[in-house]
């Protein structure tokens, strides 16, 4: 690892405080910690500052340092470690890194230093002759797939070629670096692939209403049974008369009142038992190992209050309830059941 040192004396300033915003937003960043935790905030406190001064100085350490009751070689180890700290200064419009790792030099990242090399400063974190730009070449940035990219400030370029590259320093050269889009500077969206999409291209499926769920057994109404068609009572036979031939129409009539099914019994609901509301006082589900003040009110919800209820489960009910909490296996894993039949007696947790 390469040796970070500060910038020489001649060139560090006299002292450094944060400008009235980002000094509240300091202390306000200072707080997201917790007492005693204040060091936690250095780095983004030395990014802030260097996002102010352009690089950090030492009196930019120190004041660090201060502000978070730090020791002054604690926030310089920080400061001397981690790359994206600048300890010297650089352009004032603009610092470019340049990525040179592997994706980017296959893809021309080495022509991109050419120019940077010819437009700013032969040798990197050299600044320019009039103090405006430097760059430097860096390690991977997370833009493989748009490779070759650069990245200024907090912004990446990505896509590159020679002549744009060269076009967005005379951009920022001339303080006009807002003028260029950052992201892909070709015929893509992010990360998509060039010249448009390729899959996926025609309109959006509507979602479709599902179906509303069968009401359980136990309250779906019987169906009421069919009654049986009545027979038409026979011809008067011939020879038939009076009594026998009233006897004769009368036999049918009889046998379907004989036939007549017996009315269907609603069927009981499928599933361990549920109350709309605990019987007396709800019992503290919390005492089975596993359960939670949160998965408690899941289970409230399901219509479970008592311990005696979980007891009664059998492999099927385990299975039911098992679909309706976020956590499957749990009721097995903690064997709830037998922790519950033990507390429902009166046993302790």
């Amino acid at each position: 690892m390469s040796v970070r040192r500060l910038a020489e004396d001649a060139v560090q300033p006299d002292a450094f405080a944060f400008n009235r915003a980002n000094g509240a937003w300091a202390k306000k960043k200072i707080k997201d910690y917790p007492k005693g935790r204040e060091a936690s905030a250095v780095i983004p406190l030395l990014m802030r500052a260097q996002e102010q001064e352009g690089w950090v100085t030492k009196a930019a350490i120190e004041h660090v340092g201060e502000m978070l009751d730090m020791p002054l070689i604690r926030v310089l180890e920080v400061a001397t470690f981690y790359t994206q700290f600048q300890l010297a200064p650089v352009g004032k419009r603009a610092h470019i890194q340049v990525c040179g790792t592997t994706p980017c030099m296959l893809r021309g990242a080495g022509d991109i230093m050419d120019v940077c090399k010819s437009k700013i400063s032969p040798n990197p974190f050299e600044v320019s002759e009039d103090g405006n730009l430097s760059w430097e070449e860096v390690e991977c940035q997370g833009a493989c797939v748009n490779a070759p990219m650069v990245m200024i400030f907090k912004d990446s370029y990505e896509d590159l070629t020679p002549i744009q590259m060269e076009h967005i320093i005379d951009r920022f050269a001339a303080g006009k670096g807002d003028e260029i889009t950052p992201g892909p500077q070709i015929d893509r969206i992010y990360s998509a692939p060039e010249g448009g999409l390729t899959s996926l291209t025609g309109k959006p499926v509507k979602a479709t209403r599902k179906a509303a769920p069968k009401k359980a057994a136990a309250t779906a109404k019987p169906a009421a049974p069919k009654k049986p068609a009545a027979k038409k009572a026979p011809a008067k036979a011939a020879g038939l008369i009076g009594s026998n031939a009233a006897k004769l129409a009368a036999k049918p009539k009889a046998a379907a009142k004989k036939a007549a099914p017996k009315k269907a019994t609603p069927a009981k609901a499928a599933g361990p038992e549920r109350l709309k509301k605990p019987n007396g006082k709800a019992d503290d589900l919390k005492l089975i190992s596993g359960v939670g003040p949160k998965l408690e009110r899941t289970l409230n919800g399901l219509g479970f209050w008592h311990f005696a209820q979980i007891a009664k489960w059998k492999k099927a009910d385990v299975a039911i309830v098992d679909d309706q909490l976020s956590f499957k296996g749990r009721i097995e894993r903690d064997d709830w059941i037998k922790q519950a039949k033990v507390l429902a007696k009166g046993g302790t947790a």
